[in-house]
């Protein structure tokens, strides 16, 4: 899969998504919580589905020519 993803944004849904699963486990919120994993997923791997059917990029083109 392409990387379609900045460093920024990777590191923002990595963030986002153990929030939400920590928020999960400890009960603050309710099941929904657990969503968190995608974002995980999508911020590990440096690509989104989404995007792509969007066509949104927000990797700079020298970080995306690396990979």
């Amino acid at each position: 899969m392409k990387s379609n993803m900045g460093s920024i944004d990777r590191g923002l849904r990595i963030i986002v998504g153990l929030v939400l699963v920590g928020l999960a486990l400890t009960n603050v919120i309710g099941w929904w919580g657990w969503i968190g994993i995608v974002p995980i997923i999508t911020g590990a791997i440096g690509s989104c589905p989404a995007y792509s059917i969007i066509g949104v990029n927000t990797c700079g083109t020298k970080q995306c020519d690396k990979k």
